[in-house]
């Protein structure tokens, strides 16, 4: 069984109504060209950097209006729109960084807090702390569909090989990494660790990223990649034009990969010896 998955590339802005509006429009089109698989990048309906702001304008989860209106447009299109992730508010001064899997009926069918916080010194000025807004998720998350096992992850968390071994040997023949990877990080990693990842699984893996210079300041690295479950990049995005990356996803491809390389089969239990250097 094939499918066409569609992964919009975008550059989300400041406000929650016109970033939402994009999605719309776009995966309208995507449907329209057989898309039955629809992905938006992390943090797809609010991109704000100021704490204060982004405070003011995140929503719990039962009333974000984006959300609403994205699972109506699942429906309306009958596909599984993976929203990448929303800023979700789930105290009065805390976060979540929250992602959606989405049916063909509207129905949410999933939820992912990510796990792995970017808190990191990149140089040059440049800091993130998302611990400091942002609560981690605490556990994996897998979801069936029609078309194959869906593990979801989140940008940072494509970092961490055990998290994408762990949703394989669940059975995810598909794992989403939506993403607002930096440019400096982006290029120097990006393609190797979401290739490692497929590899490593014999997972499809889909990407949707964020691209381009944001409103509130922002760069993003973009390049929305597909990759098969042999490493292959089925497509990419390139790195700062707004748009739809598709590709086909052929479940025989897993069975394939994971023949000719059956890492999965294998969870050896061994000791780290530690040799301590002698005393000259």
């Amino acid at each position: 069984m094939s499918i066409t998955a569609a992964l919009l590339q975008m550059t989300s802005g400041r406000d929650i109504g016109p970033n939402v509006d994009w999605i719309e429009h776009h995966a309208r089109a995507a449907a329209g060209e057989g898309a039955r698989f629809i992905l938006t990048p992390e943090t797809c309906h609010l991109m704000e950097t100021r704490r204060k702001d982004v405070l003011t304008k995140a929503r719990c989860q039962n009333e974000d209006e984006g959300l609403d209106r994205l699972s109506s447009l699942a429906a309306e299109l009958g596909v599984f729109l993976l929203v990448g992730s929303l800023v979700v508010r789930v105290a009065e001064d805390r976060l979540a960084n929250r992602s959606f899997l989405i049916d063909g009926t509207g129905r949410i069918v999933a939820c992912y807090d990510k796990i792995h916080l970017f808190d990191v010194e990149l140089g040059g000025g440049e800091r993130y702390r998302e611990s400091a807004l942002y609560d981690a998720g605490d556990k994996a998350v897998v979801a069936d569909t029609p078309f194959g096992r869906i593990g979801l992850t989140v940008c940072y968390d494509v970092r961490f090989p055990y998290l994408y071994r762990a949703l394989a040997k669940a059975g995810a023949d598909i794992i989403c990494v939506p993403s607002a990877f930096t440019r400096p990080t982006g290029a120097a990693h990006w393609h190797a660790l979401l290739r490692a990842r497929a590899i490593e699984t014999g997972c499809y893996i889909l990407a949707p990223a964020q691209c381009g210079i944001h409103a509130c300041g922002r760069e993003t690295y973009g390049h929305s990649l597909a990759v098969s479950p042999w490493g292959e990049v089925l497509a990419d995005g390139g790195p700062d034009t707004p748009g739809v990356v598709y590709a086909t996803l052929d479940r025989s491809k897993i069975a394939d990969a994971r023949a000719k390389i059956p890492s999965l089969m294998l969870n050896p239990a061994f000791e780290v010896e530690v040799k301590e250097m002698a005393e000259p």
